[in-house]
């Protein structure tokens, strides 16, 4: 239940994550001399850069936790989780100390949003900002989808399942395969795929009657 259930919620949790990168974060009134003030919104990919690596590595762990064994999940259930609290420290800062103008103002200019982020607004290069409001509604979605994440890393690292065993591995030896035709003779005798795999065992059909 919980090696399902963690890749799940951490599934869950990226995707508001992704959502949460995708709204405002930031709001900057910027005063330019020649075309005035203007108020500008500033995404939660441009203002947190982390947000979007984070997003990245849990959204990479969703698919390992699926895909690797039991080792391999618990370990990558272990990145997840470092990845989830990553995310959820930006917003956390935003929320408790505020937008900082000074970075505002290098995002909307283009110093940090122009190889790492998507739909921001920019402003000229002299123009300056004034004034920075940070909102809640992007912040808090963050850090409720960074939460989901990081709790189905703990459920998949606690629990990380067992690995299925192949159902034949105990026919694997010439032995346990012999004895296994021995039981589908008796049973099936008449089939041909039976009687074909004993032949090719070099084992007699007709001998496992007699007995």
């Amino acid at each position: 239940m919980a090696r399902r259930l963690g890749p799940l919620l951490i599934a869950v949790g990226t995707a508001v994550l992704w959502f949460s990168s995708r709204s405002t974060w930031v709001k900057a009134v910027s005063e330019d001399d020649k075309s005035g003030s203007a108020t500008n919104e500033i995404v939660g990919s441009a203002w947190s850069l982390g947000l979007m690596a984070s997003t990245l590595v849990l959204l990479t762990g969703v698919l390992a936790g699926i895909a690797l064994r039991r080792i391999g999940r618990r370990i990558v259930a272990i990145v997840c989780a470092l990845a989830a609290a990553a995310a959820a420290w930006s917003p956390i800062n935003l929320l408790t100390s505020g937008a900082d103008a000074e970075r505002a103002q290098k995002i909307l200019q283009g110093v940090f949003a122009n190889e790492n982020a998507v739909d921001s607004a920019t402003i000229s290069e002299w123009a300056s900002v004034v004034s920075t409001e940070a909102t809640t509604f992007g912040p808090i979605v963050a850090i409720f989808g960074a939460g989901l994440a990081f709790f189905g890393a703990v459920l998949l690292a606690r629990n990380p399942g067992r690995d299925k065993v192949k159902a034949s591995s105990k026919y694997d030896t010439p032995a346990a395969r012999q004895e296994k035709l021995a039981e589908d003779l008796e049973t099936s005798s008449d089939s041909g795929r039976v009687m074909w795999a004993a032949l090719d065992n070099d084992i007699d059909p007709t001998d496992v009657g007699r007995k």
